[in-house]
């Protein structure tokens, strides 16, 4: 049987992590507006943070920088507001030069979607912002228009002059990507005001119907507000591994050599993280998977699996049965939704502080999901139910 040191497990869910990011290639938003239109708040409503603050970034031309988020999978073209003139032309011509050398290159390169904001409370939309949008659609980008800070109260009522300003900018012809749909939204409540966010999960679809099949996967990672999406993903990585966990047991192996499935379920794990887009750094993600694959100071993992989860197994003595396929498959799904449970009630927060907590989540939901699925009859299905139910 194959033993796993911790520094095995670790290096080997580096190694697949950065896989995962690197499959899912980079999702990158261009985003304009007026200073004080609030597109740091935007973005980091949906994003989780706000990309200039946390990112590496670099300048492109005068008014107009390049950030990329710390996991890599998000980069945003953030204007600072000069859209008029001579500085609105070099961010123009930046924007030419980025698409005509990006296309037909890497898809991680290309700009997929802009949001042109403005703040409804200026209740002005002037002819060199039209033709700033004609500009942007003319060099072939999809442009999604957005009226930020919008008051909406918490039965859902939206300011009247901030529908009629919207009425207005819709009337106006623009080559708007959403149907030519102006998105209200608010991404910062306001107790004193008493109101709500609202309008962000519509510009989210929105966006994701807007882009190119490519940079889907990126942004599905890198977005922190829709956990469906996030969810359904993880049921596929699951449901694939769960296969190839069957044929791996498809010939009957002993409880203690059970370590062979585990670099099949490190890789489940990476993807998975990687899915979640967690900003947590991959060295402290990479202890911690090797602390739980290897956790109450056993010396390989078949014999972990054993001692601290498959006892589950009907019949008490699971250290002299055998694994078949549908055996591992369940393990394997169950070990999945375990690492979901964990991502989302843990390390999207970015807290590792209370690593024996952490534990007895990943314990608790393999345990039940293992029972769920050995007494369904669906063994190894990748059963979708969120964490905990």
């Amino acid at each position: 049987m194959k033993d796993f040191a911790s520094a095995d497990v670790t290096r080997m869910y580096r190694e697949e992590y950065a896989q995962a990011l690197n499959s899912l290639g980079r999702f990158n938003l261009a985003i304009f507006g007026k200073t004080g239109t609030g597109k740091s708040t935007l973005v980091n409503a949906i994003f989780g943070q706000d990309v200039a603050a946390t990112g590496t970034g670099r300048p492109v031309t005068t008014g107009l920088d390049y950030y990329v988020h710390p996991n890599g999978i998000l980069g945003v073209y953030d204007s600072r507001g000069f859209e008029t003139g001579e500085a609105g032309d070099r961010i123009l011509k930046a924007l030419e030069d980025i698409v005509s050398a990006s296309r037909g290159g890497d898809a991680s390169e290309q700009i997929h979607a802009a949001w042109y904001t403005v703040r409804w409370s200026d209740r002005r939309f002037e002819e060199h912002q039209a033709a700033f949008v004609r500009r942007l659609h003319d060099l072939g980008l999809p442009v999604l228009f957005v009226l930020t800070q919008v008051p909406c109260n918490a039965q859902g009522q939206i300011h009247e002059e901030a529908l009629e300003f919207a009425r207005y900018i819709a009337g106006q012809g623009l080559p708007l990507a959403g149907e030519g749909r102006v998105f209200l939204t608010n991404a910062k409540a306001d107790p004193f005001l008493g109101t709500v966010v609202f309008g962000l999960q519509e510009l989210l679809d929105a966006t994701f119907d807007t882009i190119p099949e490519v940079a889907v996967a990126a942004l599905s990672a890198a977005q922190q507000l829709d956990w469906g999406r996030k969810r359904q993903t993880a049921k596929k990585i699951i449901a694939a591994s769960a296969s190839s966990a069957l044929a791996t047991g498809a010939t009957p192996i002993p409880f203690s050599d059970a370590a062979i499935l585990v670099p099949l379920q490190i890789a489940m794990i990476a993807r998975l993280t990687a899915a979640y887009g967690t900003t947590l750094p991959s060295a402290q993600l990479a202890s911690l998977v090797g602390s739980l694959m290897l956790s109450s100071g056993a010396t390989t993992a078949g014999r972990w699996m054993v001692s601290s989860l498959l006892r589950v197994v009907p019949g008490g003595q699971p250290a002299a049965m055998v694994i078949s396929g549908t055996v591992a498959a369940s393990m394997t799904t169950a070990m999945g939704w375990a690492w979901v449970a964990v991502l989302e009630k843990y390390l999207v927060r970015g807290d590792l502080s209370d690593e024996d907590a952490l534990k007895a989540v990943f314990v608790e939901e393999f345990r039940r999901r293992f029972k769920l699925t050995r007494g369904s009859g669906k063994e190894g299905s990748g059963k979708e139910l969120p964490p905990g139910q």
